[in-house]
């Protein structure tokens, strides 16, 4: 991965995968091919600086991707392996655990989430109230 200029990352049957970790730490652009992947640390860091999109339908173009990524600007790709660069040490894990390292950054995502999925539950168990309006006719 550390010589290669992308390194593909095919939707699979999890949302994560260390396949995208090992990229990004290896310093190879992400070629990620999915129609609704959740990303890690997605609220905070912009992938679009870093890696590259592809629908499920574009990747299943014969030659679509290969083209490409062979007519990508070196330019871009510089700005992007650069920007990896700066942000790989959020995808590396430490021990002990160091700040702005991956399992900071994973503890973050979990407190982000614990409030949005805390109220999910209180409006499911809202709705749960038996049909009166059914039973008025």
């Amino acid at each position: 991965m550390r010589s290669s200029k992308f390194c593909l990352h095919p939707a699979g049957d999890t949302p994560s995968s260390c396949r995208l970790f090992d990229a990004i730490v290896s310093h190879c652009i992400p070629v990620i091919v999915s129609d609704q992947i959740e990303l890690p640390y997605e609220d905070e860091i912009d992938y679009s600086q870093f890696s590259i999109f592809f629908s499920v339908k574009e990747a299943l173009k014969p030659g679509y991707m290969v083209d490409q990524l062979r007519l990508f600007p070196k330019e871009r790709w510089i700005e992007m392996w650069k920007q990896l660069r700066t942000i790989s040490h959020h995808y590396e894990f430490q021990y002990p655990p160091k700040k702005e390292d991956a399992v900071d950054m994973l503890w973050r995502q979990v407190k982000h989430k614990v409030p949005r999925v805390k109220l999910a539950v209180h409006r499911n168990r809202r709705l749960k109230i038996p049909d009166w309006w059914g039973r008025r006719r």
